[in-house]
């Protein structure tokens, strides 16, 4: 056992050992990219008024992480594949750290802005690398509960930032909130280097980097142009950087569409899994970036909790989105993934037409359900279209899936702020602008003297503003009468805007809910009978099932499964990974084998043994490992026999030597496993004389076939 993971995931003989602790080190990591993003709901106050930032500066410390993080996700993740998951991961740790240390340090707001861009390069390397990691080092049974504590990560870290800033600027200023990340940067990073196993693309092929460029160009200047569109106007700035977005995308599917290694395959879309997945992840985050940006808003600014009392009363969306993971876990494999999803999107609809009740009375408590509706419909939909999207691809492209993925995650909550923040504050500003035109400090002229346009202007850009405001002039007492009616003014503005906000997002969230609900396809229900081989297990390695009210070849109606049989076969069949193949008799010595259909509780009984058998070497298996041993014994005899040997002989018949040598040590470990006892609910095996058993199927099959290919279940990551 050594200190460090340096054996290659896909030069591993079986499943890693320590990828559950790989597991806690990719989810950490995740963790701290997207705690990033949401800490500044908390610190933005504090930096604002330390630096003196204008709406235009704090809006660029936003979008200086967000749109690099967005842009080049894609194109990282494909790079990753190509050279090293578990290097990208260290290098984005490594910059994410420095970003951080920088940002901290610095007093300026040009400072602050150039560190939150290199921290968003940094999270666009990291992101797709643990999704892409996980995704290589866990075997495809245990995957889907993997990638649902990683999404289950992504609701925690929506909720940990703004608390884990919020405790930390009750105590020191805002540049702890980026301090705070190195710690756990360096932990990862040293973490990553001793469990996390290394891992690349088997022949990924060339980058394709004019693909890549066009991905970043398309997604960097939409999202720029949707931000500072909806916040500032569509002037010719942010026209400009639409129109450029839109060519973009357009040259980006043109060109991947004639590309033969394409970034990534827009022809993949066909699916309608993958499209309705995509979908499903950028619509839930959208709403669930919206929600949080207005819930923390009135925590903060209208109920007058501090930053750690924010923080921790988001704490029950952590909650409800294990919660919400755990429904997951036990309902997909039950109804399926369109269903469970689905359910998670109505769950969404539901918390925003909850917020439509929000009115000035409103307190936590009112709150609270929109929480636990909102971490309940996250952890519904996000992990199994995570898990969709991450299946939709091969094991060489998983990088472009980690990366389409956490594009849609990251654009889906960059929209959310930009497109429902904007609606929230062009409606909270209709309501002041009223009220804010008898503000007192008026100049000889009737204009509001320059102090007065400040706090005018501050007051109608947010609810935060004129809090502010109010809270200054509280300290004249002769404009603490006006300071309480600018508050309540504010206060009844942003309640409104919150109530107009959610009615567009319900409209919209309800609308893609139906796409979603019609685009994801429906659970493949077969019924199947019983296998009319007499051999259930070698039936099993074939996938030898007829459709329901078929019948064998001799013209008898084969027995149907009941619906629990037909459960433990279908999820056998998926631990299998083995899709059904075509129906074909069985040859011995030329002769077809008479077959005979079986009653339910045999194939039950075999059922249970099969699932008994999984953790050992299959018949086939073991059959190649002879196969092995033999040709390599006998490629080595053969080069001892020659007589005369060159020197290019004598490496030959080493060579034959350490094969042979290795094949019989890979049979003998075979075997050992095969000895291992089955458990003691298996039926004990039955030999008839009218049926071909397991073992002399296996047998007549080797007979049969000169070169026999090793055959794998789902259970071994790689063959014995």
């Amino acid at each position: 056992m050594t200190l460090l993971a340096m054996t290659p995931v896909q030069e591993m003989e079986r499943p890693y050992a320590k990828r559950w602790a790989a597991l806690g080190v990719l989810c950490l990591s995740l963790l701290v990219v997207v705690m990033a993003n949401t800490s500044l709901l908390v610190a933005a106050p504090a930096m604002t008024l330390d630096l003196n930032l204008s709406s235009s500066d704090l809006q660029w410390i936003i979008d200086g992480y967000t749109v690099p993080y967005a842009a080049l996700m894609l194109l990282f993740g494909v790079i990753g594949d190509k050279y090293s998951r578990r290097g990208a991961l260290l290098l984005g740790l490594l910059i994410f750290t420095a970003g951080s240390v920088a940002g901290a340090l610095t007093d300026a707001t040009v400072g602050v802005i150039l560190a939150r861009v290199v921290m968003g390069v940094a999270a666009a390397i990291v992101m797709p690398a643990t999704l892409s990691l996980l995704v290589a080092t866990f075997p495809k049974r245990e995957r889907a509960t993997a990638v649902t504590i990683w999404a289950a990560t992504s609701g925690l870290a929506i909720a940990m930032g703004p608390l884990l800033a919020g405790w930390l600027l009750e105590s020191y200023w805002w540049g702890s909130s980026f301090l705070i990340n190195v710690p756990i940067t360096v932990f990862a990073i040293v973490a990553a280097i001793a469990l996390v196993p290394p891992s690349r693309a088997v022949d990924p092929g060339r980058v394709d980097w004019l693909g890549g460029l066009l991905s970043v160009l398309a997604v960097s200047t939409v999202v720029y142009a949707i931000i500072e569109g909806m916040h500032f106007g569509w002037s010719v700035g942010p026209t400009y950087f639409a129109s450029v977005g839109m060519l973009s995308i357009g040259a980006f599917i043109a060109w991947e569409l004639r590309h033969p290694n394409p970034l990534l395959d827009v022809r993949a879309f066909r699916s309608r899994m993958l499209s309705g997945a995509v979908l499903a992840v950028l619509l839930f985050f959208l709403v669930t970036f919206g929600v949080i940006y207005y819930v923390a808003q009135y925590l903060q600014f209208v109920l007058d909790f501090g930053p750690v009392s924010t923080g921790v009363h988001l704490l029950p969306l952590a909650g409800a989105v294990f919660v919400g993971s755990g429904i997951t876990q036990w309902l997909t494999p039950k109804v399926g993934m369109k269903y469970t999803v689905t359910a998670g999107m109505v769950v969404g609809t539901l918390l925003v037409v909850s917020m439509l009740g929000i009115d000035t009375t409103a307190t936590y408590m009112d709150f609270v359900p929109v929480l636990a509706l909102l971490g309940i419909g996250i952890g519904l939909s996000v992990s199994p279209c995570t898990d969709a999207i991450m299946a939709e691809f091969p094991d060489n492209k998983l990088g472009v899936a980690g990366g389409l993925n956490d594009t849609a995650l990251e654009l889906g909550g960059s929209l959310g702020i930009a497109v429902l923040g904007s609606v929230l504050a062009t409606t909270y500003r209709g309501g002041i602008v009223d009220f804010l035109t008898g503000f007192p400090g008026k100049g000889p002229d009737g204009q509001p003297t320059a102090q007065a346009a400040q706090a005018i202007e501050a007051s109608g850009d947010s609810v935060a503003g004129a809090v502010i405001v109010a809270d200054i002039m509280r300290e004249n007492p002769f404009l603490s009468g006006y300071a309480d009616n600018l508050q309540a003014n504010a206060i009844s503005s942003f309640v409104g805007a919150v109530t107009h906000t959610s009615l567009i997002a319900t409209v919209v969230f309800a609308l893609g809910a139906v796409i979603v609900g019609i685009l994801l396809p429906a659970p493949t229900r077969r019924a199947l009978p019983a296998p009319t081989l007499s051999v259930v297990p070698a039936a099993f390695e074939m996938g030898d099932f007829e459709p329901a009210g078929a019948t064998g070849p001799t013209g008898q109606a084969t027995v149907g499964f009941d619906k629990r049989v037909a459960r433990e076969v279908a999820e056998l069949e998926h631990l299998l990974d083995q899709p059904s193949a075509p129906k074909h008799a069985l040859i011995e010595h030329d002769k077809p084998v008479v077959e005979k259909p079986l009653k339910i509780e045999t194939v039950s009984a075999a059922i249970l043994l099969a699932e008994d058998e999984i953790a050992r070497p299959s018949i086939y298996q073991l059959a190649a490992k002879v196969f092995e041993v033999q040709a390599a014994a006998a490629e080595e005899a053969a080069l001892e026999d020659a007589g005369h040997l060159n020197i290019h002989q004598l490496a030959l018949a080493d060579i034959a030597r350490k094969r042979r040598e290795s094949a019989e040590e890979e049979l003998d470990a075979a075997l050992d496993l095969a000895e291992l006892p089955v458990m003691r609910r298996a039926p004990k095996p039955v030999s008839r004389s009218s049926q071909v058993n397991f073992y002399e199927y296996g047998d007549s099959v080797y007979r049969r076939r000169a070169e026999l290919e090793e055959r794998s279940s789902s259970v071994w990551a790689m063959p014995l």
